[in-house]
Parts: C-alpha cells; sequence; structure tokens
C-alpha cells in the first residue's frame, strides 16, 4: 500500500516535472505489484516457518523491497534537484 501511496504522491509532480515522473509511478506501481504477487508464496513459507518452529529470514525479498525503495527514492531526488520545473 506504501508504494501505491507513493505512486500518487509521485503524481502530483507531472505537472511540475513533465514526462520523467511518469517513470517514478510506473516504478513504484510495478513494486507494488511484485509485492502484492509475491504474497501468498511468502504467507505459505511464513505458515511452514510457523509450524516447524523455525523460520529463516527471506533475505531476497527483503533486499529486493529495499532496493526499489532506495532507486526509487534516488530517482525522486534526482527529479527535484535536476530536472527544470515546467512552465
Amino acid at each position: 500500500m506504501a508504494m501505491v501511496v507513493a505512486a500518487a504522491l509521485f503524481l502530483r509532480w507531472l505537472p511540475h516535472h513533465g514526462w520523467f515522473v511518469g517513470t517514478l509511478v510506473c516504478g513504484a506501481i510495478a513494486a507494488a505489484l511484485a509485492i502484492n504477487l509475491t504474497q501468498k508464496r511468502r504467507f505459505h513459507r511464513a505458515v511452514r516457518g510457523i509450524n516447524r518452529e523455525t523460520m529463516p529470514p527471506d533475505l531476497g525479498s527483503t533486499a529486493a523491497v529495499a532496493a526499489s525503495v532506495v532507486v526509487l527514492a534516488l530517482l525522486g531526488i534526482y527529479t527535484v534537484l535536476f530536472l527544470p520545473l515546467q512552465p
């Protein structure tokens, strides 16, 4: 849900910074869809871990979400600092 909210906030930048903001919106929506589509797998993995009383951390999913947040943040900073404002 946070990625969808971030995409909505990026949409507010569209009139001011132009087409490049569409990249941010698409990236945030893609990350939100990826998280949502893999939720069932993570849920079943957690259930198996609870039943076995041991659950190793899911480093891949955590790293993917962290990487997407960092990339979106860097692109957002680039947009605000280096792209000219539209008249």
